[in-house]
């Protein structure tokens, strides 16, 4: 049978180092990526021999290990049409490992230490999978995260015109004065007077708004998320009902006189598969907080 210590060294190859030998012998065998993946063969005895090479036996259950530890591209080709040239490429590796081992190599602190790495690494990872396949999520756990997060999942499309104050973080329009706060409010209210009399959103935004960018657009801004615009602008945005013109609002730039035309929110079937990622993740970071303050 392969030696275990077989399993231990090829595994390496999923993992971020590879062993040394197959990195420096450019006599080893290689596996090259197959065009096209065969399907995995059916399930079989696990004590059943599949292949023999010389004195070197290898089980069905010790080939699934070796296998399964690959990365998922070349675990269906290892299983079928590279099946021969990976095992001649474990037997290779067995018998260098082996007298790796007579040679004490496996004794010095460098080897220990990497091993030590390699055995930590492999075991993390098994625990990482282990967190996953047992982070049950049902339908009402993502209901509930659902429920607790809409706000994150709305956004709204909306059109603002900007009456700039001194001192703003960005410049003044080319002609245009530099209005005080009260200066600039006083200018602010008289232009919703105006919109609220049924004048034209667009066309004073062209003609009155501080903001070039959206001003050739009629004030429009497009859609946006939270988080994505300055605090007062964002709270009363989102707070605004459909082809409302809201008061002025103040932000480090100016007043606003914003006009949504949309609310919009993710519906909960679109989206169900990333709440649920979300949801696993949020699980492994609470099992990590955990275990560090275990450590403590």
């Amino acid at each position: 049978m392969i030696n275990v210590n077989l399993r231990t060294a090829f595994l390496l190859s999923a993992t971020v180092l590879a062993p040394a030998a197959l990195v420096a012998q450019t006599t080893m065998p290689t596996i090259a990526q197959p065009p096209v993946a065969a399907a995995p063969a059916a399930p079989e005895d696990p004590n059943k021999v599949v292949i023999t090479i010389g004195t070197a036996k290898i089980t069905v259950g010790q080939w699934e290990n070796i296998v399964a530890a690959l990365p998922a591209q070349f675990q269906a080709y290892a299983r079928t049409a590279g099946k021969r040239a990976f095992a001649e490429n474990l037997v290779q590796l067995n018998l260098l490992s082996a007298e790796a081992a007579k040679a004490g190599l496996d004794k010095t602190q460098k080897m220990l230490e990497q091993l030590k790495f390699q055995r930590e690494n492999m075991l993390a990872q098994a625990m990482f999978e282990e967190i996953q396949k047992n982070a049950k999520i049902d339908d009402k756990t993502v209901q509930d995260y659902y429920d607790a997060h809409k706000n994150e999942y709305e956004s709204v499309v909306a059109k603002h015109i900007l009456i700039r104050v001194k001192g703003a973080p960005m410049p003044a329009p080319e002609g245009r004065p530099e209005l005080t706060k009260e200066q600039a409010l006083a200018k602010a209210q008289d232009i919703k007077k105006q919109l609220s009399a049924g004048g034209d959103f667009g066309a004073i935004a062209k003609k009155e708004s501080d903001d070039t960018g959206s001003a050739e657009k009629g004030g429009d801004l497009g859609e946006f998320r939270r988080g994505m615009m300055v605090p007062p602008f964002e709270t009363a945005a989102f707070a605004q009902k459909v082809g409302e013109v809201g008061e002025p609002v103040e932000s480090p730039f100016g007043y606003h006189i914003i006009q949504v035309t949309e609310h919009r929110q993710s519906r909960f079937r679109k989206c169900a598969r990333m709440w649920r990622r979300r949801c696993a993740r949020n699980w492994q970071r609470s099992w990590w907080t955990i275990c560090a303050r275990r450590r403590r």
